[in-house]
């Protein structure tokens, strides 16, 4: 729990002011263009996407995305989806068909947490929406 806690601590500075669905950020991090857009919100949770704006020359299942939620009661950020999987399961059998690593869903959300550090050390805002 505590990684999903210091997750929703280092999402909060970079999410739009306000969590209307539609809202972005987009943040600029070692020349590549993040998008963070509300896509859901409701009185407990906010639901927003992470992904990364290339030229269309690039495949979509090489494009990294995310689908993460906030549960502003509880102050936790979980992600719900990573790639091309669309429900991650807290614990993983090993062998299983599409060779998820055992705590596949620890693995994504503390990725998300190393990249939200780099992002607030390093990122920059490019618009004035955020």
């Amino acid at each position: 729990m505590r990684l999903y806690e210091t997750n929703y601590a280092k999402l909060l500075p970079l999410l739009p002011k306000s969590d209307e669905v539609g809202d972005r950020c987009v943040y600029s991090v070692s020349d590549q263009e993040y998008h963070l857009t509300v896509t859901e919100s409701t009185r407990y949770t906010t639901l927003i996407t992470l992904d990364l704006v290339t030229d269309d020359s690039v495949p979509d299942y090489l494009i990294p995305k995310m689908t993460i939620r906030l549960y502003h009661d509880a102050r936790v950020a979980e992600v719900c989806s990573a790639q091309q999987t669309s429900r991650l399961k807290p614990r993983y059998d090993y062998p299983n068909l599409r060779m998820h690593q055992k705590d596949e869903k620890h693995q994504v959300n503390r990725f998300l947490g190393d990249w939200l550090a780099y992002c607030l050390k390093n990122g920059i805002s490019r618009q004035s929406v955020c």
